[in-house]
């Protein structure tokens, strides 16, 4: 395996570890992964739309419909249409939503702080400017 190879089997174990350690959290809430992050990226951005939540979950549009009418039929968001548009739905979190994903996203920030918290500030501040790199020069690859 090359040096890149292994690299690539680093940080793939890595994030596998931290979606193993977010599974587990996440379900003590009756949330999946991509349901937390759906709640998570509708709170950020109150009236986002289904296409640009795929777009934001890397997920197609098949996918974020069938995640969104259980987050609906479970109380947690509730769909709008467009006040100019009707042909565009606007998704809110209901305040069922709103307390669900507080109570999760404490208890995750909790978490990640627990699970990183043998990287120093130097070495997390490292960290962090390469994997944006890193991560701009793959969102780009995607793009192309």
């Amino acid at each position: 395996m090359t040096g890149r190879g292994h690299l690539y089997d680093l940080i793939k174990e890595s994030f596998l570890l931290l979606d193993f350690g977010d599974r587990g959290l996440f379900d003590q809430f009756g949330l999946s992964i991509s349901r937390y992050y759906a709640l998570h990226h509708i709170a950020a951005n109150p009236g986002l739309s289904p296409s640009r939540l795929s777009q934001l979950m890397f997920c197609d549009k098949s996918n974020i419909t069938r995640l969104l009418q259980g987050l609906e039929k479970d109380g947690y968001i509730e769909r709008v249409r467009h006040e100019v548009d009707a042909r565009v739905q606007c998704l809110f979190l209901t305040h069922e939503g709103q307390r669900l994903y507080g109570e999760a996203r404490l208890a995750h920030c909790a978490s990640i702080e627990e699970r990183l918290a043998s990287l120093s500030d130097p070495a997390s501040k490292q960290l962090a400017t390469t994997l944006i790199g890193l991560n701009h020069v793959l969102a780009n690859a995607l793009s192309d």
